[in-house]
């Protein structure tokens, strides 16, 4: 299973895959916290982030009913650390790869959850909190509002999470009933 899973991510355009072991996974309530402080300027105002997302329990509850978890990235050259544009594709890059990846596995699995990296964009604006989500079925979470320490997950999975100077990594995640 690992196998096809791994050949649909590279098909997808990721460029690394590893398998998650689910049962390490931690919810962290810091993670949350930091959504709280506004660092990325999206809570309370999407569907996809805190507090309209799923709580901490409900996402370890959830989890704990999959068989099988996949990190994903994109990994990408940059320019340097200023190079806003060139991070700006990256993330462009690894939300088609997800998005392909997530058609790809409904073709396979009947039950997924995926999880992606930033906020969703499928509406923009987002219809939250005056309209229901207009793609509950599409909605992006993003590890993060999901409660996850994206490279404490990484590293406890063996994937790398920082690849060097003039690289950015984009890192989402995937889990199946199989």
């Amino acid at each position: 299973m690992i196998k096809t899973v791994e050949e649909i991510a590279y098909k997808c355009g990721f460029t690394h895959i590893a398998p998650i072991n689910i049962p390490q996974l931690e919810f962290l309530q810091e993670v949350r916290d930091m959504c709280i402080s506004g660092q990325c300027g999206n809570y309370n105002k999407s569907w996809s982030c805190p507090p309209a997302c799923a709580s901490l329990e409900e996402m370890r509850e959830r989890v704990k009913t999959y068989t099988h978890g996949f990190l994903v990235q994109t990994v990408s050259d940059i320019e340097d650390s200023y190079d806003w544009e060139g991070m700006m594709a990256a993330e462009a890059q690894q939300k088609r790869n997800f998005k392909q990846m997530w058609a790809e596995l409904k073709k396979e699995y009947r039950d997924i959850l995926a999880l992606g990296s930033g906020a969703c964009k499928i509406c923009e604006p987002c219809t939250y909190p005056d309209n229901p989500c207009r793609f509950p079925n599409k909605i992006e979470v993003s590890m993060e509002a999901s409660g996850l320490f994206v490279s404490k997950v990484c590293k406890d999975n063996g994937l790398a999470y920082n690849y060097g100077s003039n690289k950015i990594a984009f890192t989402s995640c995937f889990f199946v009933v199989a």
